[in-house]
């Protein structure tokens, strides 16, 4: 008995998700062995994507030295990956205190950093200081300390680190930067300034650094959403690993700081160049931004009156 033709759509829908599916369980399995050993510097590890990020890392056998601007937090975040852990499967991760809004002590810190193992295989920069308010309404010293978390801060770690990693003729940079690095939207001022300026700047290191064997990476993403991680308090989550594949897939809300955990890993492990997590509207808008600007620009400032737009680009 042939299947009906109206059916055929939704099995090679099917089958082709379930493919998809299996595939990416079988990369995220390899990717533990693929990062084992390596030294892996995360900046703001205490963040909630920075927590998930140390996390697979972690048990995937990584060197980590772990970077943050609370001591506190830092500790917290040590206790939780080490309880529990196998001592022969994973290493117990180094601390180092780093706040990029302070930049007087910034040569000592990236000497601290290297003495920890020795060598970074991977740095992960993922900083970030957020400011939405109209311009008129920012300071300049704001601006200043914006910059600095945002673009100063990773680029001053960045070339303090390359060094070595010339010598070694290998290593990679991962900059953990936002879908506004590309596509500048109202009231962000300072923010995507920042963030257009250490996307530049990390496009052009890609290119001098490739005879030595460095790659470098970037993954823009839009707004981190740790509700959509949890699910609605409503809503029963799937009990199907891939039915609740699927719906992850169709959440266009953000990205959850587990899936861009994930996305860093594996980015990490294909050093991909860039990668962009983002869900259509943005991808739209880069679109129409790049082929009709002056629609974009007309578009945009409407949405500062209506206010709609803009959540959905954010």
């Amino acid at each position: 008995m042939g299947v009906p033709s109206v059916m055929v759509l939704p099995l090679l829908i099917v089958v082709f998700a379930g493919v998809y599916y299996v595939y990416n369980e079988v990369m995220r399995f390899m990717s533990k062995s693929m990062v084992r050993n390596k030294v892996v510097v995360i900046t703001d590890a205490v963040s909630g994507m920075g927590n998930e990020c140390a996390r697979l890392f972690h048990e995937g056998g990584a060197r980590l030295v772990l970077c943050g601007p609370s001591w506190d937090k830092l500790e917290s975040l040590y206790d939780s990956l080490c309880s529990g852990s196998d001592p022969s499967k994973t290493f117990t991760p180094k601390l180092v205190l780093l706040d990029f809004s302070d930049m007087e002590n910034i040569s000592e810190v990236i000497t601290e950093i290297g003495e920890c193992y020795g060598c970074v295989d991977v740095l992960i920069c993922n900083s970030s200081m957020k400011v939405k308010a109209p311009v008129q309404n920012l300071s300049l010293e704001m601006d200043k300390t914006v910059m600095d978390v945002n673009y100063f801060g990773p680029i001053t770690l960045a070339k303090g680190i390359l060094p070595s990693m010339i010598t070694r003729r290998t290593g990679q940079f991962v900059l953990v930067n936002s879908i506004q690095g590309k596509l500048a939207l109202p009231f962000r001022t300072c923010y995507a300034a920042s963030k257009h300026a250490v996307q530049a700047f990390f496009d052009c290191l890609r290119a001098e650094v490739e005879e030595y064997g460095i790659s470098v990476s970037t993954i823009s993403h839009t707004f981190i959403n740790a509700v959509a991680e949890n699910g609605a308090p409503s809503k029963t989550p799937p009990t199907n690993p891939l039915w609740a594949y699927i719906s992850s897939k169709l959440n266009t809300h953000g990205v959850s700081p587990s899936s861009l955990a994930h996305e860093i890993v594996r980015t990490v492990n294909r050093q991909n160049r860039e990668v962009l997590l983002a869900h259509p509207m943005p991808w739209v808008a880069l679109y129409i931004r790049s082929l009709l600007p002056s629609f974009f620009f007309a578009v945009v400032a409407a949405g500062v009156k209506d206010g709609a737009m803009d959540e959905q680009l954010k």
